[in-house]
């Protein structure tokens, strides 16, 4: 089994994907991967107890990557052992009408998590520099001023975004949230053999959409704007981690290493002392109960 370096999978400023592998199986079998597995999501769950009981920090986690490169799956296998009241999924589709009365940035502000709780995001705000930059006439329906046809949005108009998002997780990692993006790296080929598994199964055949085809046509401009977005937007308070995703067994075990090492840093997360009053009665109160009749 390999030793997971949480600072190799994190991202630096002159990334580029195509250099990057897909494949990893950290030298395990599915059987070591599972168990590996369950050892360290049961350390998270005890993880978010506390941190429910300190109350200081929230958790975004964030989830990125092309069709059939299995957020779905690691969100089911990584939070298992959590409370379900300590971490809540918000999967952003097409924005709603609503939503677009609004800034781009809006709906995902409202569903950042409360202290003592983790949020993850499906697709998250960074699809505002990634889906719409690979098509463009998206934006059209923001109604933002200045914005009156697709001409109009030039580089300057996603420098700004960049900006923007910068922004915003500055903004809240400066009060509280502890961010963690991970971009789940896959390869062209086994998208093919995932999409076709979703053809040949017929369990899976209503995961399947022939929208996947369309977008699959555009892989290699998804590749280049998934490379901008991250070496814009990888820093300190919120960075990126490229996670190879062939292997779905290894890409939950290392993300949720990840998740586990970086968060055990963070030593004031501690449940909190009990009153002083309170400390010194534990033995009258547990008298006066044990005393109780029904």
């Amino acid at each position: 089994m390999e030793k997971i370096n949480i600072t190799a999978y994190q991202a630096e400023n002159t990334l580029k994907l195509s250099e990057i592998s897909t494949f990893n199986d950290l030298n395990s079998s599915d059987k070591e991967l599972k168990e590996w597995l369950e050892d360290v999501r049961k350390k998270l769950g005890k993880f978010q107890d506390t941190l429910y009981a300190h109350g200081k920090y929230g958790i975004l986690v964030c989830l990125q990557g092309m069709d059939t490169s299995g957020k779905d799956s690691l969100i089911r296998e990584v939070f298992k052992d959590f409370n379900a009241r300590g971490v809540v999924v918000h999967s952003f589709k097409v924005p709603t009408e609503l939503e677009l009365k609004h800034d781009y940035l809006w709906r995902h502000y409202i569903a950042l998590p409360a202290r003592g709780k983790f949020s993850v995001f499906n697709r998250t705000h960074y699809e505002n520099v990634l889906v719409t930059k690979v098509h463009p006439e998206y934006i059209m329906g923001e109604n933002i001023p200045g914005i009156e046809s697709v001409s109009d949005i030039d580089d300057g108009f996603w420098e700004k975004r960049y900006r923007q998002i910068n922004d915003f997780e500055r903004h809240i990692s400066e009060n509280g949230t502890l961010i963690f993006k991970f971009f789940l790296h896959l390869s062209k080929e086994e998208q093919r053999q995932r999409l076709l598994r979703r053809l040949r199964l017929k369990e899976k055949n209503w995961k399947f959409s022939a929208g996947d085809l369309k977008e699959r046509k555009l892989w290699n401009e998804y590749q280049k704007c998934y490379e901008k977005a991250i070496n814009e937007t990888s820093k300190p308070h919120a960075p990126w981690y490229i996670v190879p995703a062939d292997n779905k067994k290894a890409a939950r075990v290392i993300v949720a290493t990840i998740l586990l090492e970086a968060l055990k840093k963070h030593k004031d997360v501690t449940e909190p002392e009990l009153d002083e009053k309170i400390k010194a009665n534990l033995e009258s109160f547990k008298q006066q109960l044990e005393k109780e009749t029904e």
